[in-house]
C-alpha cells in the first residue's frame, strides 16, 4: 500500500474510482472539483496506489476552524482491506499537524454501510442539518 499526494496524472483514474463508488452526482463536475482542490490545500488530497492502480482516495480540507473530508472512496475490489481506514488516518494526521480541532463530513442518510464505517472510526451524528448553496454551476 502506498498512500501519496494526488498527482495530475491520477485524474482519470480517480474520477473513475469516484464513479465506481457512486460519489459523482450530476450537479458536481468531478474534474472541476479536482481543479478547485489543487488550488487550495492540495497536500490534503491523497490517493492509495496498489499495483500501479488507484485503489482509494480522500480529499481533506481545513480553513482554520474545521477540517472536512470529501471523496473518501475505495475501489469495490479493494474494500474491506483497511484502505479507507489508512486514508482516514493519514489525512487526519495531516489535519492534526495543521492544528485542526475537529473533522466534519457529510454522508447521504441512505448510505447505512458508510455511516457504520465512519461510526467505527469514532465519528458521530452531530445532529446538525447540512445546508449548501451553489456559487458556481458545474453544468
Amino acid at each position: 500500500m502506498t498512500i501519496r499526494p494526488f498527482e495530475l496524472t491520477d485524474t482519470d483514474a480517480v474520477i473513475e474510482l469516484w464513479r465506481q463508488c457512486r460519489l459523482v452526482v450530476p450537479w458536481n463536475d468531478p474534474g472541476k472539483d479536482i481543479a478547485r482542490k489543487l488550488k487550495v490545500g492540495a497536500d490534503l488530497f491523497l490517493v492509495d496506489e496498489r499495483d500501479a492502480e488507484i485503489a482509494g482516495s480522500v480529499m481533506g480540507g481545513y480553513e482554520g476552524h474545521r477540517g472536512w473530508i470529501n471523496y473518501l472512496a475505495v475501489s469495490p475490489g479493494y474494500q474491506r482491506q483497511g484502505i479507507g481506514r489508512a486514508l482516514m488516518a493519514e489525512v487526519q494526521r495531516k489535519l492534526i499537524d495543521l492544528g485542526c480541532p475537529k473533522i466534519n463530513l457529510q454522508v447521504r442518510s441512505t448510505n447505512q454501510a458508510v455511516i457504520a464505517f465512519y461510526e467505527a472510526l469514532g465519528f458521530a451524528d452531530d445532529h446538525a442539518l447540512g445546508m449548501g448553496k451553489r456559487l458556481e454551476s458545474d453544468q
